[in-house]
């Protein structure tokens, strides 16, 4: 058992080498997973979860987008030992969030709010309707989750999102999104007549809606891109 441990701790010591050294570029992605899942486990080696993780996930993407509970599913992985993954998207999210504050979204950039935001919704078990609040220059100010629950026209209010926008944030535009947890995003009648009385409500306010994308799984639907403003 000593010996064991002594040869987990030795080859920890050698992947954390390894890595500063030359970065992830000489890493293979089960190592990669492998460093993360060390990070939790003090004495222990992982490679053989890491492993594991990487064929149910279907790949290090996978792997780094998992929940905590489906991580917990491979034997050998606990609390524990999936914080350096779960720290890991904590810190990608803030990342992404800090790095497009304050940077201009293109009218048709659908593509980039999806990135930004495909981190925290794909894995959600119930739709989480978003606001992006945007200024004069289509930069964004702030993100606001609104509700949780089905999309319904009972559970959103135009102008409560119009008020919040104009008091709260001075915002001259907004983006919605929302998610669709059974991964199909295409829009339901619901979604469209929503989006049409958001955008009713924002012209009434004078703030334009420059989007509402509906993410499902890996991909979106962009009510802009597809003409549906």
């Amino acid at each position: 058992m000593q010996e064991e441990r002594h040869k987990g701790e030795g080859h920890r010591r050698r992947l954390r080498d390894k890595f500063l050294k030359v970065g992830l570029s000489a890493f293979l992605d089960y190592e990669i997973v492998e460093l993360l899942l060390t990070l939790g486990t003090p004495r222990r080696d992982c490679k053989q979860q890491a492993k594991v993780a990487l064929k149910k996930f279907k790949g290090l993407r996978g792997v780094l987008e998992a929940s905590l509970e489906e991580l917990q599913q491979i034997k050998g992985i606990g609390p524990l030992n999936a914080f350096g993954v779960k720290l890991f998207q904590e810190i990608s999210q803030r990342y992404l969030k800090e790095k497009i504050v304050g940077k201009t979204i293109e009218l048709k950039s659908s593509k980039a709010v999806f990135d930004y935001l495909y981190q925290s919704m794909p894995k959600e078990k119930k739709e989480v309707f978003k606001v992006l609040f945007l200024d004069g220059k289509n930069k964004l100010i702030e993100v606001e989750d609104l509700f949780e629950g089905s999309l319904t026209s009972s559970a959103v209010y135009p102008r409560e999102i119009m008020k919040t926008a104009i008091t709260k944030y001075t915002a001259a535009a907004l983006i919605f999104v929302h998610n669709h947890p059974s991964g199909d995003p295409h829009p339901s009648e619901s979604d469209k007549e929503i989006t049409k009385e958001l955008v009713l409500a924002g012209g009434v306010m004078e703030i334009k809606v420059l989007d509402h994308i509906i993410v499902g799984g890996n991909k979106y639907f962009s009510f802009a891109d597809e003409g549906l403003l």
